[in-house]
């Protein structure tokens, strides 16, 4: 094929796309599949030596929306060169410090010192550009195309982490940051939502992009900012002077910043920041690596397009679009059906994706996606959970249709539909709700039956009619040997592990019931409170809402689940098969007059020596109060191994950390004696 006739072709695709993106922010397809589009452009114009007048390699931004105010910057806002690959990011440093280089040879006088990074995260929304004079801000306005941008200074005034005034009053400076939405925010947007976000970046783009302030109030959007691009006095020597000077004027700079000397130690913290990406609360697209230096800076100076002393690099991305191709029913231990989506396989975060989420009914009516198969969605995987779907990515009902199921398809029940979800109540006869229960029963944290999984407990059901956590209890040698694949160790091992089970405390056995609503630190507390299995089982409404983190509907679940006559018989059927569900010890005399008496303690990281667990149980016996998040009521963070985003906001909040784990051994023991 001619290659300019290919260059145009995506050239007037890469176009359409930015529109889509930029201008309407109701992009089509994901930013990796745009990355790919562009880089193939970028690798023709190379081969070509040509470069036609339209394309987007040539420009930055996209077209403005009428309505809005146009703003000329005081400063043009760069954008960033790409490294794709550690390769791309060596290429980069070597040039750097190439330059570097001839440029002390030229001034030996005055050398440049030698090169040092900073390493910040590199945020997925929409970027933003404050004037603020006199200490007021005066203005705010988006990137646009890096010269002009839209005035947006009403819909910016709603984010309560942008500063209306700063202590800075010595003229005129631009300050440049991130607007975004934070996922647990669009969770919660979303849950109430007549219409739901797609993702976060288009709930913060779209808010920020809306003529209506009232709507961009309510999506309750953040801002990290890590630049003044702009100053009429102010100079800084480091980038560390900047971001101090930025945190000194009340603007939230996010607490991942790292500087090093060394370039492989920022290979290293690339590596981190993508362990941590999935525990943040807000979407990244990769990280940005800037040499601190300013004056190093300015000698450096800029390409046509982007500043030669920073680099983006990008990591894989998290989101993707591909085909809604079918979708089947599942049935859980509760009887809930959920509906489980099968995708044309794509390649998103490193593997192949073919089966995804879609949580319940309402979800799928919430998303639009009633009439979505055969149609092209936006899917995101995070961590290693099942990918979920975000959307359609067209809002037009052109698919065919999702056809919800009346009749159980396990076993042919007639299903109920409970607020957003279906439920098939035949627990007494539905084969995946039999196994599900008998499988969590078995599971570690519940009854910690060694070697147990959901095919053993398929099998048991198939072949020994096993319908209820309390027949394992009168489970044989000569029943279990003769299964297929059962030989007489395996029988014997499977037979200790369920007699082990059987001393497991109260708190595991109620977890082990699987009480709907009710996890493993809630059937802790219930265990610590009421130390008497029967005594829970009698507790009511009234009493149970009275206790911690016990709303009406966890107390309705639990009365509802004792009030079953078959729950009980089974409960009962174990007891008397020398199923203990041991009370917890008494709980020990807490001192007052420790290091830690009267302290908010929070744990994080890994520790070597015991469990979190069980430094919370000596950490309270101390008279600490010990929760799960840092903030400005907490006193102390104990920090293990790769302790993350927690130790991040201590430090930036001023929080007493403890980081050497022998030190913190050391005062327990003290403080115990």
């Amino acid at each position: 094929m001619d290659p300019k006739l290919t260059m145009e072709q995506l050239v007037a695709e890469l176009n359409k796309h930015n529109y889509q993106y930029y201008t309407l922010d109701a992009p089509v397809i994901s930013d990796k599949e745009y990355d790919a589009l562009y880089d193939q452009l970028v690798a023709l114009e190379k081969e070509t030596g040509m470069t036609l007048p339209d394309s987007p390699t040539q420009r930055v931004g996209g077209e403005l929306l009428k309505g809005f105010v146009q703003h000329r910057h005081l400063a043009p806002l760069w954008s960033l060169d790409k490294a794709q690959n550690i390769e791309q990011l060596g290429s980069w440093n070597a040039r750097a410090v190439r330059l570097v280089q001839d440029y002390n040879k030229k001034n030996p006088d005055n050398p440049l010192p030698e090169l040092s990074y900073a390493v910040e995260l590199k945020f997925d929304g929409l970027t933003l550009n404050l004037t603020y004079t006199n200490g007021r801000l005066v203005q705010a306005a988006t990137r646009g195309n890096g010269v002009v941008g839209e005035g947006i200074l009403p819909q910016i005034k709603t984010i309560k982490s942008v500063p209306l005034s700063i202590p800075y009053k010595d003229g005129t400076i631009e300050v440049q940051g991130e607007g975004i939405m934070n996922l647990s925010v669009l969770e919660e947007y979303n849950k109430t939502a007549a219409e739901p976000l797609k993702n976060a970046r288009n709930g913060a783009a779209g808010a920020l992009r809306n003529l209506n302030p009232k709507v961009t109030a309510e999506r309750r959007l953040n801002a990290y900012f890590y630049n003044v691009g702009y100053s009429d006095n102010i100079r800084f020597d480091s980038h560390k002077e900047m971001m101090d000077f930025l945190r000194e004027n009340h603007f939230k700079v996010n607490p991942y910043i790292t500087y090093f000397d060394n370039f492989d130690d920022v290979m290293e913290q690339l590596a981190e920041i993508q362990e941590r990406r999935s525990s943040l609360d807000y979407l990244i697209d990769g990280a940005v690596i800037k040499i601190v230096d300013m004056r190093t800076r300015e000698a450096l100076g800029y390409t046509d397009k982007f500043p030669r002393w920073a680099v983006a690099y990008k990591f894989e991305a998290e989101e993707t679009t591909t085909v809604l191709e079918s979708v089947s029913w599942n049935v859980g231990r509760t009887g809930k059906v959920t509906p489980l989506a099968r995708v044309e396989a794509v390649e998103l975060a490193g593997v192949t994706v073919q089966n995804c989420t879609l949580n319940n009914v309402g979800d799928i009516e919430r998303k639009n996606l009633k009439y979505a198969l055969g149609t092209r969605v936006f899917i995101r995987r995070s961590n290693d959970v099942i990918p979920e779907i975000l959307g359609k990515v067209t809002e037009e009902n052109d698919g065919g249709e999702i056809i919800y199921p009346e009749h159980c398809p396990a076993c042919g029940f007639p299903l109920e539909m409970r607020g957003a979800h279906l439920f098939c109540n035949n627990k007494l006869n539905c084969r995946p709700q039999i196994i599900g229960r008998i499988t969590h029963f078995a599971s570690r944290d519940a009854m910690d039956i060694e070697t147990f999984s959901d095919k053993t407990a398929g099998q048991l059901y198939d072949e020994l009619n096993v319908h209820e956590a309390a027949e394992l209890y009168e489970l044989t040698f000569e029943q279990l040997v003769k299964l297929d694949r059962f030989g007489e160790k395996k029988a014997m091992n499977l037979l200790e592990a369920i007699e082990k089970s059987k001393g497991r405390d109260l708190a595991s056995f109620l977890y082990a019931l699987g009480i709907p609503n009710t996890g493993k630190s809630t059937a802790k507390m219930l265990a610590d409170h009421y130390r008497d299995l029967h005594a829970v089982m009698k507790a009511d409404i009234e009493e149970l809402i009275a206790l911690p983190d016990v709303g009406g509907i966890v107390a309705e679940s639990i009365v509802n689940f004792f009030a079953d006559p078959f729950v009980v018989a089974g409960i009962e059927k174990m007891l008397s098969l020398g199923v203990q569900a041991k009370a917890p010890e008494a709980p020990q005399a807490v001192k007052t007059d420790s290091f830690f008496s009267g302290k908010t303690v929070v744990l994080t990281g890994t520790l070597h020596q015991m469990t979190r667990d069980e430094a919370s149980a000596q950490l309270e016996a101390l008279g600490a109060k010990v929760t799960g998040s840092v903030s400005a009521k907490t006193d102390l963070l104990i920090a293990g191994e790769k302790a993350g985003s927690k130790l991040a906001k201590a430090k930036q909040l001023g929080i007493q950390v403890i980081e050497d784990e022998d030190e913190f051994i050391r005062l327990l023991n003290e403080e115990a004696n």
